[in-house]
């Protein structure tokens, strides 16, 4: 009570949010490039704001992009709807969805707050390659959800650069939860 209060400069200052912040959502790749979801519509029946939209499409052997059957053809992230719960976080079961430290998401436009697919998908890193393609990291897809494959994608990585306004990033991606009891 008897401290001088401290006001923060927003917008010029932009100061760090606690490590497991719940932002923006990131759709996350394979070390090879290829999405790792699988269009399974988990998260979108786990929103209880029914924010999330999802419906899947068939990989072929000439266009595929991910290791699975299917893929997420159409993602879209309603921002006016998400209540940033994280329940959509827990159930993707193949770790696809994680959620970034970005929270500046106020815009003029109404429609622009309905993230497609593209806008939530991570950048392409050096050494992957943009979908579709053939799988690089073995002939199975059960060859990409083991932990060596997995080594070089570890958890704390920028997953974009710039947000809707074109300011920089200082958050990384968060993994909530662990599934299986891995370390």
């Amino acid at each position: 009570m008897f401290k001088k209060v401290y006001t923060q400069q927003y917008p010029y200052d932009f100061y760090p949010t606690a490590p497991r912040y719940h932002g923006r959502h990131v759709l996350n790749r394979h070390p090879d490039g290829l999405e790792k979801c699988v269009g399974c519509e988990l998260c979108a029946w786990a929103c209880p704001a029914d924010a999330i939209y999802v419906e899947g499409g068939d990989n072929t052997d000439t266009e595929r992009y991910s290791p699975g059957e299917r893929y997420g053809a159409i993602y879209q992230i309603n921002y006016l709807r998400c209540i940033f719960c994280g329940l959509c976080i827990e159930a993707c079961p193949t770790r696809s969805l994680t959620m970034s430290n970005e929270y500046e998401l106020a815009l003029d436009n109404r429609q622009e707050l309905i993230y497609t697919k593209e806008q939530l998908m991570a950048p392409l890193l050096p050494g992957m390659e943009a979908p579709p393609h053939p799988m690089r990291l073995g002939d199975d897809e059960k060859d990409y959800y083991t932990i060596e494959v997995q080594a070089p994608m570890q958890q704390g990585e920028p997953q974009s650069t710039a947000n809707v306004a074109g300011k920089p990033l200082t958050g990384h991606a968060i993994e909530v939860g662990r599934h299986g009891g891995r370390g």
